[in-house]
């Protein structure tokens, strides 16, 4: 195996697929990188969940493949000067990287030690651009489960109807919903669940353009296609929520407010709570103010902001960060808060325009002496 090329390339292609190679294994090869060289250069890495993969241009000289720990690959390919990368592997996987003045010589692991690499047997696609998908992932994704109680949860719904892309994730306490038009479908419904780790990775592997995203779904796995990377990971299996019966269709009181504002009245009164002092905000909704409160053993916090809307001096108790993550993830200046009672969900959504997006958050019980 015999290649060149050019150092930037390389580093982004390591850097990339290195997210999806284990930590940490007792399989040596599982914590390496697959480079297979053949007409480009391809690079693979795989924890047996998500796979990424990346293909640059390379001047291939002699085909072949390797495994190459994804760790000290990476440091040594960040640190070469910005010039042209030469590697060659011998019969001993003796791995020699060479650039400008720097060699190195590495111990190598034969490429069928990597693990099988998985697969999509083509079902349906559907493309989109790239910055919606990302937007979209990073206005949901936050509201995934963190723990393994219901593994359905730890994934993110995406649901296809009428060409429309509808993305949902829950935790048991809030859901977050978005939805953007589709560029291109080749199915008029379908549904599918997608790990939370593996759209972390999409969200940071995705760009800002106009680029169409290709999302293929199989039997077992979905592969999401962004230019010159691929991931692959394996779909969630079992019943999601129906979150069309979930969310109040209706509240009695309709509070409209600048996001920015709330944010910060928010933040300033969670100074006092932290992981050791822990308490619920106290949201009272009055004629044009947002009163919040909140009380621990450090002490006491008040702050209010403008509203437009009459709460009749309804409070309610929420988890701070569960509302500050709705607030800042909301892809709108102007927001729209949906109450009836002290005690049935809150729905949050745009306060004018498309209804693009939806927050739901479950409130928590005030005791006398909180806020």
């Amino acid at each position: 195996m015999k290649f060149s090329c050019e150092k930037e390339q390389l580093a982004g292609a390591v850097t990339i697929t290195s997210r999806a190679a284990a930590a940490k294994s007792a399989v040596p090869s599982m914590e390496g990188l697959l480079m297979e060289a053949a007409e480009d250069l391809t690079v693979w890495g795989y924890n047996q969940k998500t796979g990424i993969r990346s293909t640059i241009p390379a001047d291939v000289t002699e085909q072949g493949s390797i495994v190459i720990n994804a760790r000290l690959f990476g440091d040594i390919i960040r640190k070469l000067p910005d010039d042209i990368v030469y590697i060659s592997v011998n019969e001993r996987c003796t791995v020699n990287i060479r650039c400008s003045m720097s060699e190195y010589n590495l111990s190598g692991i034969p490429a069928d030690e990597y693990p099988e690499l998985p697969s999509t047997d083509y079902q349906n696609s559907i493309y989109m651009k790239e910055r919606d998908i990302k937007s979209m992932i990073a206005e949901t994704n936050f509201a995934v489960m963190d723990n393994d109680a219901r593994p359905i949860y730890t994934g993110a719904l995406f649901e296809v109807e009428n060409g429309i892309l509808t993305v949902v994730a829950v935790d048991g306490f809030r859901l977050a919903l978005r939805r953007e038009h589709v560029a291109k479908t080749e199915v008029s419904r379908i549904s599918f669940v997608v790990p939370g780790a593996a759209l972390t990775e999409v969200e940071r592997i995705a760009g800002d353009s106009e680029e169409l995203m290709k999302v293929t779904l199989g039997t077992t796995h979905v592969m999401f296609t962004m230019g010159n990377n691929l991931l692959i990971a394996r779909r969630l299996e079992g019943e999601f929520m129906n979150y069309r019966n979930s969310i109040p269709q209706s509240g009695k009181y309709s509070i409209q407010a600048a996001r920015r504002d709330v944010i910060n009245t928010v933040e300033r009164v969670s100074l006092i709570i932290s992981d050791k002092f822990k308490s619920p905000v106290r949201c009272q909704f009055t004629d044009g103010k947002l009163r919040v409160s909140t009380a621990t053993t450090l002490g006491k916090a008040y702050d209010e902001c403008a509203v437009e809307g009459d709460g009749e001096g309804l409070e309610i108790g929420f988890n701070n960060r569960y509302i500050l993550d709705a607030l800042k993830a909301a892809p709108s200046d102007n927001i729209r808060f949906q109450l009836s009672t002290n005690v049935s969900p809150c729905v949050i959504t745009p306060a004018e325009g498309e209804k693009n997006f939806l927050y739901m958050i479950l409130p928590v019980r005030l005791r006398a002496n909180e806020g």
